[in-house]
């Protein structure tokens, strides 16, 4: 079991989960966070830190939402790791109800 980071952090990329991950799996892009499958423990604790609601296990992931698992597998192997809680971006908020945003993710 892992967690996944899905489509709702896309250009919100707040950074709550990343300072109660005890073993440093978030992997930061340029609009989007992942978190790599490999380092994973399924502790549970990023779920309920995400102010966007995007934080799923991999064997509970939303409709439509199930690519995403692949994305952060892939996109974990490239991006480098994020270890400490970071300002969001000044337009996160703005973006946290907008839908299919899979188009604007920047890989």
């Amino acid at each position: 079991m892992t967690y996944v980071v899905t489509e709702s952090c896309i250009k919100c990329k707040y950074t709550d989960c990343v300072d109660v991950c005890p073993v440093d799996c978030f992997r930061e892009g340029p609009n989007f966070l992942v978190i790599d499958p490999d380092e994973c423990i399924d502790c549970t604790l990023c779920e309920p830190e995400c102010p966007a609601g995007a934080i799923f296990r991999d064997d509970d992931l939303p409709e439509g939402q199930e690519e995403y698992e692949e994305i952060n597998a892939r996109l974990a192997k490239v991006w480098p790791a994020i270890i400490q809680k970071k300002p969001a971006p000044e337009d996160a908020d703005a973006w946290l109800e907008v839908k299919d945003k899979r188009g604007l993710l920047e890989e």
